[in-house]
């Protein structure tokens, strides 16, 4: 069959020869008007924002974390000479690894070094230094025409969580006190708004549209104008909320990150995991312009990368320098700083990408009240039975420490996919992860448990002269050890 001359065929449908005709005299008017519209936009200064890959993001602020660990690498050595000096040491005993006095204070060294990188961007935004940070390109600009640095209240909140634990090492004080500077440094937080809507992404979609008030908010006209309040009150169920969450995250968090710090090098390196993580996270939020905070998010994850990684040198095992309730507090406060921040925009499953992320401390202290939950102890008492000493007695130090390196790389992992694909499989996979460990370490303490109590079943039902041998066996280990602890 012959197709008319009028008529031409296609793989899909046959179009008229004048239709095809027009079609591509049109394509051809597109892209020249496109081109002379990019030309005339270049012209006028208002080109479009171009594409940029997190690697590209990432070499713009690298300067950062560059100025982070040099500062904390530099210092710490004096940070150290000045603890000993001072006599600022923590000394050995039966519960701990090391057999000498080693320095405290390794907290003050990384504080210097996220608080100068955290300078370092305010400046770099001064034309007189020149380009010392190439910030990404963003629509979310402040006066100056630079993306918002490190609020103040965030500088406000890391100062009293450092000067808490300073305090707490130096000089000792009461759990209340640290407990109470905690929550001046939430309070901080929620004043200047940072994380007071991570609870919209669940409370708009449920109660919110149960009451028929998705904003959660309402107004009250009280008749008369009032001192401080004026003469409406406001009423905002998500922000007060949010404000009870930053306050639960920041307590949870700080002693997370002081429970699991038992080894040498362990959290120093675990948070360095963390940040990496929640950098990467923050990159892809830059890419997309995803809103005020990111250029805050990056520089935060980057300053306290950098610090970590500059103070993990002088404490991998052997350590000689500890971080001590001064550096414990501070990178949870950091780490948990940069997780509330994701849910800036109310997009709570970035807020729960950051807490898989985090998930090894989380994990640990949830582990830590179980087990003293059931053995009937107090929250506070100490025990050595949490994730780095099981591995310890199994794998020694070095490799309790890198063992668990690799699960926090998989919970940064399983964070980041969650943050890029919100896929129900990912979930689905952390859920797993953390309750084999949850698990397994459940079922290590209460065999532990059960087998004290056999043993003291056992004891209790010896004759009467047997105790007494027992006793005198069991003392002289301590007898031993004494005059060891006195050598040292």
């Amino acid at each position: 069959m012959t197709l008319p001359p009028t008529m031409i065929e296609t793989p899909t449908q046959i179009v008229p020869d004048g239709i095809a005709n027009r079609i591509e005299s049109l394509g051809t008017q597109i892209q020249s008007l496109a081109a002379r519209q990019q030309d005339l936009a270049d012209l006028a200064g208002i080109a479009g924002k171009p594409e940029w890959s997190r690697l590209e993001i990432f070499q713009g602020y690298l300067a950062v974390g560059v100025v982070a660990f040099l500062i904390t690498l530099l210092v710490t050595p004096l940070i150290r000479r000045m603890a000993i000096a001072n006599g600022v040491v923590d000394h050995p005993d039966e519960r701990k690894m090391h057999r000498m006095p080693i320095a405290y204070l390794g907290g003050l060294a990384v504080f210097l070094g996220i608080m100068g990188a955290i300078l370092f961007s305010y400046i770099a935004t001064d034309p007189r230094f020149g380009a010392l940070i190439t910030f990404h390109q963003t629509e979310h600009l402040v006066e100056g025409g630079i993306p918002l640095p490190v609020p103040p209240w965030i500088l406000l909140g890391i100062t009293v969580i450092m000067l808490v634990g300073l305090l707490d090492d130096v000089v000792g004080i009461p759990p209340r006190v640290k407990v109470g500077g905690q929550l001046f440094a939430a309070a901080a937080l929620a004043y200047g708004d940072v994380g007071v809507n991570v609870a919209q992404g669940v409370l708009a979609p449920t109660i919110g549209k149960l009451v028929g008030n998705q904003s959660l908010t309402w107004v009250f006209d009280l008749g008369t104008d009032l001192p401080l309040i004026g003469s409406h009150l406001e009423i905002n169920l998500i922000y007060w909320a949010g404000t009870a969450i930053i306050a639960m995250f920041v307590l949870g968090a700080c002693n997370a990150a002081n429970l699991i710090d038992g080894l040498d090098g362990l959290l120093t390196g675990t948070t360095a995991i963390t940040a990496a993580g929640l950098l990467v996270v923050a990159l892809g939020l830059a890419m997309v312009d995803y809103g005020k905070l990111d250029a805050t998010r990056i520089i935060l994850s980057m300053a306290l990368l950098g610090a970590c990684l500059g103070f993990l040198p002088h404490n991998f095992n052997p350590a000689t320098i500890f971080l001590g309730d001064c550096g414990s507090l501070l990178l949870g406060f950091c780490a948990i700083v940069i997780i509330l921040t994701l849910g800036d925009l109310g997009q709570t499953f970035l807020v729960l990408a950051g807490l898989v992320i985090f998930a090894l401390p989380i994990i640990d202290t949830i582990l830590a009240i179980v087990r003293r939950k059931m053995a009937g102890k107090r929250m506070s008492d100490p025990d050595s039975d949490h994730l780095h000493h099981m591995l310890l007695r199994a794998l020694g130090v070095k490799g309790a420490v890198l063992t668990l390196y690799a699960f926090s790389a998989l919970f940064a992992l399983l964070g980041i996919l969650i943050s890029e694909t919100k896929a129900r499989f990912v979930y689905a996979l952390a859920l797993i992860t953390i309750s084999y460990i949850t698990v397994y370490a459940i079922k290590i303490a209460r065999k532990a448990h059960l087998e004290k109590q056999t043993s003291d079943l056992a004891s209790s039902d010896e004759p009467e002269g047997k105790p007494a041998a027992s006793a005198s066996r069991s003392s002289s280990p301590s007898e031993e050890r004494e005059p060891q602890d006195a050598s040292v």
